[in-house]
């Protein structure tokens, strides 16, 4: 039996953890269930959540209802981009409807956790959306076999 990871920060602060296979923190996502004007806030909310769990060398996922933008975190807390994609490209896998239809913030992360599982496991799919380039920027292999937390993972 896997036993729970003990996580240094509350549960509601991040919206998605993600975790490696040894349960080390690997990601860090911020949902946003709009398109965002101005991505600053949610840059410098996701720069404190860092600091404050202490992770070197992770990575961090910014995703509002058009894009899907993910940062790498070196020591030092240097924040660069380096990987944007169509949330449509990536999220109408696990939801045809996803381009259509009004999407609330819990069925985002909802549907931002089925890719994220999917790429650790394949769960639906030997090659799920965007599989090469998270390879090539490092990512799918620290979240192969990993896991991932939410805001409801806890509410509950």
């Amino acid at each position: 039996m896997m036993e729970a990871v003990k996580l240094p920060i509350r549960h509601n602060e991040v919206d998605i953890i993600a975790t490696d296979k040894h349960g080390e923190i690997v990601l860090i996502v911020e949902a946003k269930a709009q398109k965002l004007q101005t991505k600053s806030n949610a840059i410098a909310q996701l720069k404190f959540y860092l600091n404050r769990l202490e992770v070197n060398n992770a990575f961090a996922m910014l995703a509002d209802l058009e894009e899907i933008e993910i940062f790498k975190v070196n020591n030092e807390n240097d924040f660069q981009k380096i990987l944007s994609l169509k949330t449509v490209d990536i999220l109408k896998y696990y939801d045809a409807e996803f381009p259509v239809k009004k999407i609330f913030k819990l069925y985002f992360m909802t549907l931002l956790e089925a890719w994220l599982r999917d790429l650790a496991y394949h769960w639906k799919s030997v090659k799920p959306p965007a599989s090469e380039e998270l390879a090539t920027i490092g990512l799918l292999d620290m979240i192969k076999e990993g896991d991932t937390y939410s805001q409801s993972d806890y509410d509950k």
